[in-house]
């Protein structure tokens, strides 16, 4: 492959990356917000997360599976209660790996 076109993709990858980021910012700052706009922005990371872990909980080999045997449905009940309860980010995650390993340990 040519080392210019190379050098160009990696260069539109940064860009694509970097200006989605960048625009908001120069935008918005120093503006404030409706409280509306506010509040509805307040979902986006918890939406976003949930549309990323969801498929990986409930699919197994391109399937849904709502099953007893899908390990990692299983394991996200108990971690989603320490979630809630505790807002701990390194305890739902200890968690979750926890149930894993110890599922996988003694199933």
């Amino acid at each position: 492959m040519d080392e210019s076109l190379v050098f160009l993709t990696i260069v539109g990858m940064g860009l694509v990356t970097y200006l989605p980021r960048l625009l908001p910012m120069l935008l918005l700052s120093g503006r404030n917000l409706a409280p509306w706009i506010s509040r509805w922005l307040a979902f986006v990371p918890v939406t976003v997360l949930s549309a990323l872990l969801a498929p990986g909980l409930v699919c197994n080999d391109g399937k849904l599976d709502l099953g007893f045997d899908n390990l990692f449905l299983i394991a996200a009940l108990p971690t989603f209660l320490v979630a809630w309860r505790f807002k701990s980010f390194f305890g739902t995650v200890a968690t979750g790996m926890g149930v894993v390993a110890l599922a996988r340990y003694f199933l």
